[in-house]
């Protein structure tokens, strides 16, 4: 059968289930467990409640009616599943939901108190609503949600996102949306990072409302300024947020042909969701995400990594045990901190856990002298990415004992292939011995680990095969739904052909802009989205550190940055697939340079403003790999349909010709007028000169000119005048009495006096700091962000200010 014919097959299937489907449940009637037509539909047939059949178990459950395989995003008893043959639902007068197991014992109930309920219908929201007379809902299922919020549905401070008895969603007791581990009556925040504050996180605490929704288009936003964006924004599109098994958050829209494909998650690199391998256990990449025990330990439960690893020692506090330390390099437990030492050596460190009996090992940063002791081992974590080491404390002869057989192999199902990945040949490395005594051991245990790895990869098939049947026949269990999603990240982002882009801009024809960087052409994919096709110029790197620098701006994902699609590595051809922002460059705006006729109101330049703040500040503060953008103007600054901001050409400075570390540069590749003092120095080039040029943007925001058009005659460099413009401003600043009818007077004369003052003087008061000539002087874009977000207030008044 052909795929137009299946296609035509289950068109007819589903036309044929919609007519026999119900489209209420009135009092007094039921839907049974026997029949798989026993169903209600929301009108246009995009959801269905019923019973989900697995086994002899049965849920009432609500699912999308075309999603492959079956997605459900609300379940009643999920904890207490009901036989298949004799169990119900029932609907009576008072507008009571009952599920009865086959023997009339009630395992839910909606627990309803009324007198005039009317029926129950499913809507085309896919909520599930028990209707009074007059249409007053006196029930819904929006209001107890299970793993998954879908769009317009409301998380509120009495509601959460579970999977039970292990990771939550919900408000924490700042008023702040947070992912828990929940354990043993205890929970854990895991995300945000609990280490940072709250202005790192860009979040407002203690707010009076607490509510967060999903819209139609793919955007979220939380009451605590938690927002997000699906990949593929926009209106026409099936989407759900869940929260899945493994504890990450993610944002999944649905495709032509019933798929899922993940638009957002809260962890791009999976293996940092806390307790996804329990206690004991530690998360690796085969390249894949996968548990492992830590040496002295092995699994509770080979089939399900969460359950962790239990030790095969006992450490006695007598005295009399000798102790001594297995060194696993870039590996870190992540909490249970019990002391913390600055400034000692690793034997001072040793020492330390050796003599508490409840030290379980330690974390130390060599270089740095960081001792962190360690009293729960969980959270395990290897990556490159991380500085220091664990030293485990065992007993003497089972670390030497443990230092001559193979490390456990990775063991529970792979988690699915994601961005940033350690490669393999990182895992062949993963443990070391601390004793150089015991060197000879120590390679076996390396080439045992070796031998383990490369099982791994010969059962890889046989162990998808099983995952996959696992996924699909035993949900009930709680294993991880169908990941399609991952596509996102292993598809979405991959090589183009020189081909594939020459048909996609009909070989190039139509030019967006063009800049020292590359020219910018207009495509169309396959898939039918318009995509910004950039033709690198000055390319001088060879494949693989092409492919190094590619790594790091694939990973990177934000609301204010263009989103990076793909590239094109074909002979001499280098090219970057970008997202296709519709309103082009700031420029094109602000300075009217291609007769826009838009004009940016102040709360457009503001929002503009904190956007590119934000961006930055994600740039240089939470990257796993620091980005400095080294170019920031308007022309890099693009506005979408709503006029936000993203930021485009970030890593471009890597990619053209930059030499040296992170924190140097060969030569100034930055735009006259928006380049720090310190190009022209020998100072190392560090985050500071973003800040510098993000200083020139808000003046232009606020001026509506280009700094270029400041200069008083043609003796006076750019340089000079902003130098004379700052000057102008802080004395002015300084002025008693007159203070809105100067900054009315330096604002765009086009705005006539229409701004807020607050945000204008907190705006000029950031473009003089971020423009001093000594670096040190000026703020971390963070800083940035958070002063920005001190005036930005929902019901800003835009005042009118006169001159006269």
């Amino acid at each position: 059968m052909d795929a137009h014919s299946t296609s035509l097959f289950l068109t007819l299937i589903h036309l044929l289930a919609l007519i026999s489907a119900r489209n209420s449940l009135t009092p007094g009637s039921s839907l049974s467990v026997e029949s798989s037509s026993d169903v209600l539909r929301s009108p246009d047939g995009t959801f269905t409640c019923g019973f989900d059949i697995s086994s002899n178990a049965a849920i009432f459950s609500i699912w999308f009616s075309n999603s492959a395989p079956k997605t459900v995003v609300w379940s009643a008893n999920h904890l207490h599943p009901v036989y298949t043959w004799g169990s119900r639902v029932e609907l009576d007068i008072h507008g009571i939901m009952v599920v009865k197991d086959y023997n009339g014992q009630t395992v839910w109930t909606n627990n309803v108190s009324s007198s005039d309920a009317d029926r129950a219908q499913l809507l085309d929201t896919g909520n599930l609503v028990v209707k009074g007379k007059g249409d007053v809902i006196l029930w819904q299922s929006f209001d107890s949600p299970t793993d998954t919020l879908l769009p317009n549905q409301n998380i509120t401070a009495a509601t959460k996102l579970v999977v039970p008895d292990h990771y939550s969603f919900h408000f924490d007791d700042q008023h702040l949306l947070t992912l828990f581990d929940d354990e043993k009556n205890i929970s854990f925040i895991y995300w945000p990072n609990p280490d940072i504050n709250i202005r790192a996180k860009q979040r407002n605490s203690f707010n009076s409302t607490t509510i967060g929704v999903l819209d139609s288009s793919g955007h979220f936003l939380g009451s605590d300024n938690l927002s997000f964006s699906a990949a593929d924004s926009g209106p026409g599109i099936m989407r759900r947020l869940t929260l899945d098994y493994d504890g990450n958050l993610r944002l999944y829209s649905m495709q032509k042909n019933g798929t899922w494909l993940i638009t957002w998650m809260a962890y791009p690199q999976l293996c940092y969701v806390r307790g996804l391998c329990g206690m004991n256990g530690i998360c690796v990449y085969t390249p894949a995400p996968a548990c492992t025990c830590a040496p002295g330990y092995e699994a509770i439960d080979p089939s399900d990594g969460r359950k962790g690893c239990k030790p095969k020692h006992r450490i006695s506090c007598d005295g009399k045990q000798k102790m001594g330390f297995v060194k696993l390099p870039n590996t870190d437990f992540l909490g249970h901190d019990q002391d913390v030492q600055n400034f000692v050596s690793l034997h001072t460190c040793k020492n330390i856990c050796t003599s508490a009996c409840s030290c379980m090992g330690f974390s130390y940063m060599q270089g740095h002298g960081d001792c962190y002791i360690k009293s729960a081992i969980v959270g395990g974590v290897t990556h490159p990415a991380l500085p220091g080491s664990i030293y485990l404390k065992l007993p003497e002869a089972v670390r030497v004992l443990q230092s001559s057989i193979p490390h456990s192999q990775p063991f529970g199902p792979e988690y699915g292939s994601e961005c940033g990945a350690v490669s393999k040949n990182v895992t062949t490395q993963f443990l070391d011995t601390t004793e150089r005594s015991h060197s000879g051991p120590k390679y076996w245990y390396a080439y045992g680990f070796l031998s383990a790895i490369f099982l791994v990869q010969v059962t890889i098939a046989v162990v998808g095969w099983w995952f996959i049947l696992r996924r699909e026949g035993k949900q009930l269990r709680g294993v991880l739904p169908a990941e399609v999603g991952y596509e996102m990240i292993t598809n979405h982002f991959r090589r183009y052909t020189y081909r594939e882009l020459q048909r996609a801009t009909r070989k190039f024809r139509d030019e967006l802009g063009k800049g020292a960087s590359g020219v910018v052409y207009k495509g169309v994919l396959e898939d039918k989205r318009e995509v910004a096709v950039k033709k690198l110029a000055d390319i001088h790197q060879g494949e693989a550190e092409f492919q190094h620098e590619l790594s790091v701006i694939r990973r990177i994902y934000h609301m204010n940055l263009v989103r990076i699609w793909g590239f094109c590595s074909d002979g001499p051809h280098r090219m970057l697939v970008s997202e296709f922002v519709e309103n082009g460059s700031l420029d094109k705006i602000l300075f009217c340079t291609d007769g826009s006729p838009i004009l940016l109101e102040w709360k457009q330049r503001f929002k503009i403003a904190l956007g590119v703040a934000k961006g930055l500040a994600y740039l240089h503060h939470e990257c796993l790999e620091w980005v400095i953008h080294c170019d920031v103007k308007p022309e890099n600054i693009l506005l979408d349909k709503n006029l936000e901001p993203k930021i485009t050409d970030f890593g471009l400075a890597k990619l053209l010709n930059r030499g040296g570390s992170n924190k140097s540069t060969s030569r100034i590749c930055g735009t006259r007028g928006y380049i720090a003092p310190e190009w022209v120095s020998s100072l190392p080039i560090t985050a500071k000169v973003d800040v510098y040029s993000f200083g020139v943007v808000l003046l232009e925001l606020l001026k509506g000119a280009r700094v270029s058009e400041w200069v008083a005659n043609a003796d006076e460099a750019v340089e000079m005048a902003i130098r004379r413009i700052v000057r102008m401003l802080e004395d002015n600043a300084k002025i008693q009495g007159s203070e809105q009818s100067w900054i009315a007077g330096f604002i765009d004369p086009r705005l006539n006096g229409h701004f807020n003052g607050s945000q204008a003087r907190t705006m000029i008061k950031l473009a003089v700091s971020c423009v001093q000539e000594d670096r040190s002087i000026r703020p971390t874009m963070e800083n940035v962000v958070q002063m920005l977000l001190s005036v930005d207030e929902a019901g800003s008044i835009i005042q009118q200010y006169s001159l006269n």
